[in-house]
This record gives C-alpha cells, sequence and structure tokens, in this order.
C-alpha cells in the first residue's frame, strides 16, 4: 500500500497540481518584513505589466523582439522585501531594498525556478527572460534585487566587496524563503529547484550551486560574470579595452580577448558598458582608486584582490549546471568568462558548456543587427525545460 502511495504521489506531481483559485490566502513568505498577496488572471507579462505587477524598465533590451510571448498562467503573485537598511530599489515606491517577486502559478508541474537579477537591475529583470516561459510549464518562480540595485549599488555596505556579498546573501534567503512558501501553498515540497540567471544572475547560480547546493537540483547560466583574485576578472580586461578603443587600436581589444568579428559592437559597448562597468565595479571592489578608467592597474591593486577573493568562484560546483555564452560577447568576454570556468569546474563531473557562435551579452541588439547575431535567451530557456 505504501508502495502504490508513493507511486501515485509522483503521478500528481508530473501530471500536474492545481490549486483552486481562492485558495492559501494567508499565505506568508518566511522572513518577509513586507508583502502583497494578489491573485492574478495571467502571472506573465501579458498580464502583468497592464496590472502594475510587474517593471517594464528592469527588464528593458534584455529580450529580441522575436522572442515567442507566453499567456494566460493564472495565479498567486507576491511582492514585498525583506529587512534591509538600503534604499536604491524604488519599484512600488517603497524605496527599499530586498525587494523580491514570487509567483505561483495556478496549475504547478511540481518545480520553482530561483532568480537574481542581471546587471544592476531589479527584481522583474528576469520577466521576460525566464519568468513568462518557466510559468507556462507550470513552474513556480522567484526573483531577488540581490538586496541593492542601479548604479550607485556601491553604496551599500562598508567593506569593500559588500554590496555584492550581498547579492550571493539575498539569493540564499530567497532560495530558503521560496521553497518554504511553495511546500506552504501547495502542500508539499517542490520536487526540483532550479537556480537560474543572466549574467550577474548567472554569477548568482555559479556561486549559489559551490556553496548552497543543498538549496537546489540544478542551475542553468547564461554567461555568468567570473570573479577570480588572481585573474580573470572584469578589472584584467575592460581597462585595456577602454583604452584600447580610446587609443583607435583594435588589435588591443582582441588581446584583452574580444572576439575581433564582434568589432562592429564595441562602439556601442564602449558608450553604454565599457566605461560605466568600470568606474561602479571599481567603485565597489577598489573605492581608493582615483585614476581613469583606461589606467586602471589590477595587478597594482592589492585591495581590490582582497575584495575579489571574497566573491570570488572556485568551479567547486556540488550539483549540475548548463553554462551558455555567446563568441560575441562584447562585455565579458568568452575567452576571460565562461572558458575559463568550464576547465575550473571541468574536474566535478557535473558542467556542460555551451558555446555560441555569434552570441552577445544582451539579446536586444539582436533587433539591430538580425543577420549578424544569434539570441541566447531561447537557448536559457530550452536548457531549463531540458536539462542536458
Amino acid at each position: 500500500m505504501r508502495r502504490l502511495f508513493s507511486l501515485l504521489t509522483a503521478t500528481v506531481l508530473l501530471a500536474g497540481v492545481t490549486v483552486p483559485a481562492e485558495a492559501h490566502r494567508t499565505v506568508r513568505v518566511p522572513g518577509a518584513e513586507y508583502q502583497q498577496v494578489a491573485h492574478l488572471d495571467d502571472l506573465t507579462t501579458a498580464g502583468t505589466v497592464a496590472s502594475g505587477h510587474t517593471n517594464p524598465a528592469d527588464y528593458a533590451g534584455l529580450t529580441h523582439a522575436g522572442l515567442p510571448q507566453q499567456s494566460g498562467v493564472p495565479g498567486v503573485q507576491i511582492d514585498g522585501y525583506f529587512p534591509d537598511n538600503s534604499h536604491t530599489n524604488t519599484n512600488h515606491g517603497w524605496n527599499h531594498d530586498s525587494q523580491f517577486v514570487i509567483r505561483l502559478p495556478r496549475t504547478w508541474n511540481g518545480g520553482l525556478v530561483v532568480s537574481g537579477s542581471p546587471g544592476v537591475r531589479a527584481q522583474y529583470a528576469n520577466d521576460k527572460a525566464i519568468s513568462d516561459f518557466v510559468l507556462s510549464l507550470g513552474y513556480a518562480y522567484a526573483a531577488t534585487d540581490k538586496g541593492n540595485t542601479g548604479a550607485a549599488f556601491y553604496t551599500d555596505g562598508l567593506r569593500p566587496g559588500d554590496a555584492i556579498v550581498e547579492w550571493n546573501v539575498r539569493t540564499t534567503q530567497l532560495a530558503r524563503a521560496a521553497r518554504a512558501t511553495v511546500s506552504q501553498y501547495y502542500g508539499h515540497p517542490a520536487r526540483e529547484v532550479v537556480a537560474a540567471g543572466i549574467s550577474n544572475g548567472g554569477y548568482l547560480v555559479r556561486w549559489q550551486l559551490e556553496n548552497h547546493p543543498e538549496l537546489f537540483t540544478r542551475g542553468v547560466d547564461l554567461e555568468g560574470t567570473l570573479w577570480k583574485a588572481d585573474g580573470p576578472n572584469l578589472f584584467t580586461y575592460l581597462p585595456q579595452a577602454i583604452k584600447g578603443y580610446e587609443q583607435h587600436d583594435p588589435a588591443a581589444i582582441v588581446a584583452a580577448g574580444f572576439d575581433p568579428h564582434s568589432d562592429f559592437l564595441w562602439d556601442y559597448h564602449y558608450t553604454v558598458y565599457w566605461k560605466l562597468t568600470q568606474r561602479i565595479y571599481a567603485a565597489e571592489l577598489d573605492p581608493t582608486y582615483t585614476g581613469s578608467e583606461a589606467d586602471y592597474d589590477y595587478a597594482q591593486r592589492p585591495e581590490a584582490h582582497r575584495a575579489i577573493k571574497r566573491i570570488a568562484l572556485t568551479g567547486k560546483i556540488k550539483k549540475p549546471l548548463i553554462t551558455i555564452q555567446g563568441t560575441y560577447d562584447s562585455l565579458l568576454p568568452i575567452t576571460q568568462d565562461s572558458d575559463v570556468y568550464a576547465e575550473m569546474a571541468r574536474g566535478t563531473g557535473l558542467h556542460t558548456y555551451q558555446r555560441v557562435e555569434a552570441g552577445n551579452h544582451v539579446d536586444g541588439l539582436v533587433d539591430t543587427y538580425p543577420d549578424q547575431l544569434v539570441p541566447l535567451v531561447p537557448l536559457l530557456q530550452r536548457a531549463i525545460r531540458t536539462p542536458s
């Protein structure tokens, strides 16, 4: 009888659990200082844009126009925040960091996807790239703003590296809270918990699988940021690329690690990404530096080495991880990022690596260069749906 019950339970999980529309009005997110619960006709952006339960500015430019969009997923959305003393996130007019969103579809497949925002964006940044898709498959979804947001994220914390250390803490916090919320809402634990993220969100996936594998079943990382105290890291290639651009020296940009065939993207990335990224991450990890972005010399900056040790990756993942990155990535060059991380993780036997010819860091530029760039978000979605 016990064996029959187990088989019946597994069958129900695979078929999907349907929760009555008015059920579980009192669901509470453990540890949340504040939360709002909304029963929505559609948890995807097709519905949440109209209902005000997302912020399109959070995800602007991250996906291409040709990405299939899902709709018609009813369920419950919980917006809120954990206790925090910083105020960079202005979503909902709360002016409070450590904001989160948890979405619980009415028909549940038994899974949960947990994500941190890319770049320095807020909690809705992955709504089109990840949330819409996984909700349509029946996954519950949870996302965090990482505890600080925006170009002044580095103002959070006291020691160099504190703001980025908090990113990892807040992702762990949300994973635990979301797992408990799912169990509370559906009546039993998630059968799988997938960590998924893009760029800085991909870094979070790597760090979580290295440090808190007990919280996750597997992970999917799209172009995660690599931090290594002995390099490579942003500080070992961005200054060289900036100097090469300013001195009209393409060879220097290639020497920094960027694919020469990606040169049509360099004007845009210099203007939008390279200098700003170098400046704000130096402010976070090496705040005593006062020189120009192009003149930064990581080898001569011991304070930065110490700070990066606090957030460094080891490659010692303890759950399966799929990493995807494009060869035309013009913010985090693949030769200095995922190529290196793949070698770091090789000995675990848990890492699957997909190099994508002509993929860039953000899919929004696919609309500008449709004949030259390959979108990566569809590959991220496929990897979440079908683990290798």
